[in-house]
């Protein structure tokens, strides 16, 4: 892997993590503690675990932002678009189930 993809994959990941760190802290009160498996957020080799082919469990995703590795991310979260349109490039964004897109093979 190239200096130039590292960093920009360390970059994105560490934009994604202080995104969901502070959605976390102003989510709802009844939500608190609360998480759900979001998919296709996961910079590859992040996801907490596997949805399909290609992974088999924590950091075995392939490529950023797998359809079938999942994140654990704060209740609400996973289908907010406007939240994911701001830290995922293009117009991805997460789903509460596993997404047919950016797969290994």
């Amino acid at each position: 892997m190239s200096k130039s993809k590292t960093a920009t994959g360390l970059v994105v990941a560490s934009a994604m993590a202080a995104a969901i760190s502070t959605a976390a802290s102003v989510a709802p009160a009844h939500a608190e503690g609360a998480m759900e498996k979001c998919y296709g957020v996961s910079v590859a080799g992040k996801n907490d675990c596997a949805a399909g082919p290609g992974t088999t469990c924590a950091g075995t995703s392939k490529v950023d932002y797998q359809g079938n590795a999942w994140t654990l991310v704060p209740a609400g979260l996973c289908e907010n678009a406007d939240f994911w349109a701001k830290v995922i490039p293009g117009d991805r964004a997460g789903s509460l189930e596993a997404l047919d897109r950016d797969m290994v093979g």
